[in-house]
C-alpha cells in the first residue's frame, strides 16, 4: 500500500471518529480518500483490521457508553446523539461489543467510575471486538 494511501486513509479514520454523529457512508469517505467504496473498504480494513462500518459503530458505541453512564438520556435519545438511525441495529450493535443491552448499561451503577479520570475510564470501557 502507497504512503499516499495510507494518509487517505488515516484522514477517513480521523474523520469518522471526528463526525460520528453525523450521517457517513463507505460512498462519501472513499470518495473524500479518492478511492472507489471496494478499494476503499479492502485498503481499510487491510490497514486498521476492521471495516469502515465496524470502526464507525465501534466510535458510536464508545460516545453511547460515556452517555448512557451519565444516566440523563434515555435510550432513543442516546441513539439519535450518536448518529445511529435505528434503535434495534443500534441495540443490537450496543449489546455485541458489550454484552449487555444499552438499557441495562444504563441501569447499572457507574458512580465508581466518576472519580477516574474521563480519558481512564474511556480506555477501561473502550468496546473490544471478538
Amino acid at each position: 500500500m502507497e504512503i499516499d494511501d495510507l494518509v487517505r486513509l488515516r484522514r477517513a479514520r480521523d474523520r469518522m471518529d471526528r463526525d460520528y454523529a453525523q450521517p457517513l457512508d463507505v460512498p462519501t469517505l472513499a470518495r473524500d480518500a479518492l478511492m472507489s467504496p471496494g478499494h476503499f473498504s479492502r485498503a481499510f480494513r487491510a490497514a486498521f483490521g476492521e471495516s469502515p462500518y465496524q470502526h464507525l459503530m465501534t466510535r458510536r458505541v464508545e460516545r453511547a457508553k460515556a452517555l448512557l453512564r451519565r444516566g440523563d438520556l434515555s435510550v432513543t435519545e442516546v441513539c439519535m446523539a450518536v448518529g445511529a438511525t435505528s434503535l434495534g441495529s443500534f441495540s443490537s450493535r450496543f449489546t455485541e461489543l458489550v454484552g449487555e443491552s444499552p438499557s441495562a448499561y444504563r441501569a447499572r451503577d457507574h458512580s465508581a467510575a466518576a472519580a477516574i479520570p474521563p480519558c481512564v475510564v474511556k480506555n477501561a470501557t473502550r468496546p473490544v471486538r471478538t
